[in-house]
């Protein structure tokens, strides 16, 4: 694969996190999608408390959905 089609910023995370969590990237963009009216760090800790996701896979999905 070129260095130029390689995923950057948040969707590079995007494999590891369906291989870690089983779901597909589109599952947690949904979820994280309606969280209306949560700010960027509150949808984090949600995703840790209440999915046990890391952090960083967390702060990816988030970033990228608000990033849309």
């Amino acid at each position: 694969m070129a260095t130029e089609d390689k995923p950057k910023g948040p969707a590079s995370y995007f494999p590891s996190i369906e291989k870690k969590y089983g779901q597909p990237i589109a599952h947690w963009l949904d979820l994280v999608a309606g969280l209306k009216g949560m700010k960027h760090m509150e949808m984090v800790a949600w995703l840790k408390s209440e999915h046990g996701m890391g952090h960083g896979h967390a702060n990816a999905i988030v970033a990228y959905v608000l990033s849309r």
